[in-house]
């Protein structure tokens, strides 16, 4: 549950740092290389890609972190069941009758730990795989707006 919990807080800073702060600190990188009289030389088409690849790695910094954790979920899902089934074998071995029905019981809720690690696995899953494709966006918008600016500006 911690982990999921971790998980879902950190996609979600992703998104709140995503819609405000990468846009204006994408908004103000365009205006420095505006300010900028060099746009043409080897020096200044390596401070932009600088530039560029830092704003973008602040972006990309908890995708680590994000596929850890959702490589870690099933894992525990995992752990859960072998608990649950370990438990639910030490109950039928105290009671002297084999009670098929509690016994399917105990199984059953002991597979739901393997369940939830699952789907919590899939819907992180779901959002680092956007987030990848946000990223990837973003560079070529990133490349293609200062070129565009400075295209306006000299125009």
């Amino acid at each position: 549950m911690l982990v999921a919990m971790a998980l879902f807080a950190l996609a979600l800073e992703r998104l709140i740092y995503w819609r405000f702060t990468y846009r204006r600190a994408r908004r103000a990188l365009i205006d420095a290389w505006i300010q900028r009289r060099d746009h043409v030389s080897w020096s200044a088409l390596t401070l932009r890609e600088v530039w560029t690849r830092e704003l973008l790695a602040r972006l990309r910094q908890p995708l680590p972190w994000l596929k850890l954790l959702v490589a870690i979920c099933p894992l525990l899902g995992l752990l859960g069941t072998v608990t649950g089934m370990i438990q639910v074998f030490d109950s039928l071995s105290l009671s002297d009758s084999g009670q098929a029905r509690a016994m399917a019981d105990g199984v059953a809720r002991a597979t739901l730990p393997t369940l939830v690690g699952m789907a919590v696995a899939v819907v992180g899953l779901l959002f680092v795989s956007r987030l990848e494709q946000i990223i990837r966006r973003e560079d070529q918008r990133l490349h293609d707006r200062m070129a565009r600016a400075v295209e306006d500006a000299h125009a």
